[in-house]
């Protein structure tokens, strides 16, 4: 349980980490089923995070090899997806599994496997659900094995396994191809905005665009280049649902003119029924499919916006690799601003970031788990 309750609330609201090749959230994902077993084991800090690359590793692979774009588009969720193949190998790997056992964990983590993207087209919050529902059925599986229970010997790349049933493009050797030199957990994006990381190009240039002077009332009307996926899935009109808000190319352009992506109070119930906000979306009149958008994807998310202004003047501006991926990475100062943003004064935020850096290095996550739980203050009114 504390594995599902950690991982839908680390995904809920859009701002955990992305492996972009794999279109997943690792962090929500893998993290949780770590924690919960080294809360049972005592694991020292340097097994945790070992475990937590091993995690990274089998969810980033399991990602790219079942070919992605096409994954996507055909309807499923590639968090709750391949996540479970992150859980179970990060699982397995802090309880010492030898490679038989670990082919059994992933073989039923596999039957684990759920999620698809119907939410980003009729709304509801299952989204929410799929990185817990990830973190807990690799857990679930790697307890199983570790417990005698069988698993299918090839649940990847086998006939029926994971990586062909649900695309057209398998790619299987990408499971092992570079393994030991490619690191998946290098190639994360960490999600400087509170939305869809395939429409974060779309905001990092209405940001740009904002920047040399155009506000809201300047704009006669707004053009996007996507990438296919985005064009088919990021369209919606983002005033409906606070999901819808964080899934919608339009709103987020309208967003970056008018509040702060980075901000998840921007994404309120309330703030999304902001009528300024409804109206500068309107005036995103396309969201097209750009071949040159889609030349880098999913490996490197791009996105474009030409800006029509009431005095006849356009802003055009490209962006490939946005902000906060590895091609254009946060600094450390932005990251620390990033986690005191998100925790306030529910903990000590300095603890915090000071136990995190020495975690390599302590025996046990008990210095951890007294940084989580202390606060220095009163708690505030959550915003979100």
């Amino acid at each position: 349980m504390a594995a599902f309750a950690n991982g839908a609330s680390g995904h809920a609201f859009e701002l955990d980490d992305v492996h972009e090749e794999a279109i997943s959230h690792p962090g929500a994902v893998v993290i949780p089923a770590v924690l919960a077993i080294a809360a049972e084991t005592g694991a020292s800090g340097l097994a945790v995070l070992e475990a937590i690359v091993v995690g990274y590793e089998a969810m980033g692979r399991a990602g790219i090899a079942v070919g992605p774009a096409s994954h996507m588009l055909a309807g499923y969720h590639p968090t709750g997806q391949s996540g479970v193949f992150g859980s179970a190998a990060a699982v397995g790997h802090l309880l010492d599994f030898g490679s038989g056992m670990m082919t059994h964990a992933l073989g039923i983590a596999a039957t684990f496997s759920s999620g698809t993207t119907e939410f980003n087209q009729s709304g509801g919050d299952t989204k929410r659900l799929h990185a817990g529902r990830a973190a807990e059925g690799g857990l679930t599986a790697a307890l199983l094995a570790a417990d005698g229970f069988d698993g299918p010997a090839d649940g990847l790349a086998g006939r029926y396994g994971f990586c062909r049933i649900s695309t057209t493009e398998p790619a299987v050797n990408l499971l092992t191809d570079n393994l030991g030199d490619r690191w998946m957990i290098d190639e994360i994006t960490v999600k400087p905005y509170a939305a869809c990381s395939d429409i974060h190009p779309l905001i990092d240039a209405a940001l740009e665009i904002r920047g040399r002077g155009v506000r809201a009332d300047d704009i006669a009307e707004i053009h996007a280049e996507v990438p296919t996926k985005a064009a088919e899935q990021n369209s919606q009109d983002g005033t409906t649902s606070v999901m819808a808000s964080q899934y919608s190319g339009p709103f987020n352009v309208a967003a970056a003119f008018l509040a702060d992506p980075s901000d998840p109070s921007t994404y309120t119930a309330e703030r999304i029924a902001d009528p300024a906000l409804a109206d500068l979306q309107a005036r995103v009149v396309s969201m097209a499919a750009a071949e040159w958008c889609d030349a880098s994807y999913a490996w490197k998310m791009a996105g474009g916006l030409r800006v029509v202004c009431t005095n006849g003047t356009e802003h055009h501006v490209r962006v490939c690799g946005q902000r906060g991926s590895m091609h254009q990475p946060l600094t450390s100062d932005e990251l620390e601003a990033k986690f005191r943003l998100l925790v306030g004064n529910r903990i000590d935020a300095d603890a915090m970031i000071a136990t995190a850096r020495d975690l390599r290095h302590a025996p046990d996550l008990t210095s951890f788990w007294m940084a989580l739980a202390n606060s220095g203050n009163e708690p505030q009114e959550d915003t979100c």
